[in-house]
């Protein structure tokens, strides 16, 4: 990804601003979790529709893991953790990681 850097003057100082990082929230695939929840989580959490929440729980189970959504660092570790900790509390140990979008 490309950073956005906007020059800022004002009549003593000059700001440089630069767009924060973005980051992926990685979904990885398990032999536990249901499909009906990664759906679920998909739809509720990461706002996807129905369709595109199928289409990427196929993604995660066939492929090992798909990137579910690009959010700023505390947004994706928030959904990340809450995603997680719902999982948790269902049983399933559904992982999911951040990284940082290139």
């Amino acid at each position: 990804m490309s950073t956005h850097t906007r020059t800022i003057r004002s009549k003593h100082t000059q700001f440089k601003l630069k767009e924060p990082p973005m980051y992926n929230v990685i979904m990885h695939n398990d032999d536990v979790t249901t499909m009906d929840f990664v759906v679920y989580v998909l739809v509720r959490i990461f706002r996807k529709s129905e369709e595109d929440a199928e289409t990427l729980m196929l993604k995660v189970h066939n492929e090992g893991s798909a990137v579910v959504g690009t959010y700023s660092q505390d947004i994706a570790q928030s959904k990340a953790n809450y995603t997680m900790n719902l999982a948790k509390a269902n049983n399933y140990p559904l992982k999911l990681t951040i990284e940082e979008t290139i």
